[in-house]
């Protein structure tokens, strides 16, 4: 009885791994779902369409964008945590996401613990850009004096409370010590179309993926990057240090995770398969036109990144007193 025993209990264990390997083998063999936690037309879109259009044509099955926007991007994130973990819902997050944990008090996901790091998408800087209609500066000093001027009257929009844009908001205050009012959106995309047609915002801490062509276009008018050299899709705009503000760095990242359980064997064919597609010459060219160039940090390294990305924005967080009830 007890070598039957054994041999049932081996023959189940042999059926279960088969059937995650004919699993992970016929992976994909339906349409694949990109869980985005912003409306259309953010900066989140701006890097995960090009990429679903693309990984479509390479795994050869349509890949979806289900837009979810709202709380920061805190509520999409809860709907791709609750999604089956068969290989078939990812979520495209970012800095947003590692923000979210210092400043709302319950979440109704973790992303550490529910889900799994698969790549880090995209690193563009922030960048200061202002609705020249409704603001008499040029130049970031002249934006900072009047800002000090003023405290209080300039506002700027962000993509929702607890978003980078807001926090980097926050930082660039404390920075600069001025008062400036935040006006939270359900998403960068609604927050550019204000700042666009001059309504209620004078500027907006964007991430360039979804300011460059508005910038291009001449719509907007950007006065400095976030980072420590200046981008190469905009070569003209100076850094903030150039510009006169010392350590203001701020990188607005997207990245892709999938849902806590996804058989490991998905989760890192989706990583090579995404790390494929981002090294082509179609889709770098599209993210030097967003102003980043392509991480290639998948896995584990993605994970360490995260963490370490989650402390630093609490020390800001705390800094800045920004909190959501």
């Amino acid at each position: 009885m007890r070598r039957i025993l054994i041999l049932t209990t081996a023959v189940l264990a042999a059926a279960t791994f088969g059937a995650h390997g004919v699993q992970a083998q016929a992976w994909p063999d339906k349409p694949v779902t990109f869980v985005v936690p912003f409306p259309a037309g953010g900066g989140t879109d701006a890097f995960a369409r090009p990429l679903a259009a693309h990984l479509g044509n390479q795994i050869g099955k349509q890949v979806v964008i289900d837009n979810r926007g709202g709380a920061g991007g805190t509520v999409g994130a809860g709907v791709a945590a609750r999604a089956a973990p068969d290989g078939y819902t990812f979520f495209i997050g970012g800095a947003h996401h590692a923000i979210a944990p210092s400043v709302y008090p319950k979440l109704d996901y973790d992303i550490e613990k529910d889900f799994v790091p698969v790549a880090l998408l995209a690193q563009p800087p922030q960048v200061v850009v202002i609705n020249t209609s409704r603001t008499s500066a040029t130049t970031l000093k002249q934006l900072i004096d009047e800002a000090k001027a003023k405290p209080g009257k300039l506002s700027y929009g962000s993509a929702g409370n607890g978003t980078s844009h807001h926090l980097a908001g926050e930082l660039f205050k404390i920075l600069t010590k001025t008062d400036i009012t935040h006006v939270p959106y359900r998403g960068a995309g609604p927050a550019m179309q204000d700042l666009v047609g001059g309504q209620g915002i004078e500027m907006i801490f964007d991430g360039l993926g979804s300011s460059a062509a508005q910038i291009k276009a001449g719509r907007i008018k950007a006065l400095a990057v976030a980072s420590a050299k200046r981008s190469a899709a905009f070569p003209d705009v100076p850094t903030a240090k150039e510009a006169g503000l010392d350590g203001y760095e701020v990188s607005t990242w997207y990245a892709m995770w999938a849902p806590k359980g996804t058989p490991a064997a998905v989760v890192e064919r989706m990583a090579k398969e995404v790390t494929t597609a981002m090294n082509t010459p179609e889709v770098k060219e599209i993210w030097k036109n967003n102003g980043s160039e392509v991480p290639n940090m998948t896995g584990a390294a993605f994970g360490t990144f995260l963490g370490a990305e989650i402390k630093r924005w609490a020390e800001v967080a705390k800094a800045s007193g920004a909190r959501i009830d």
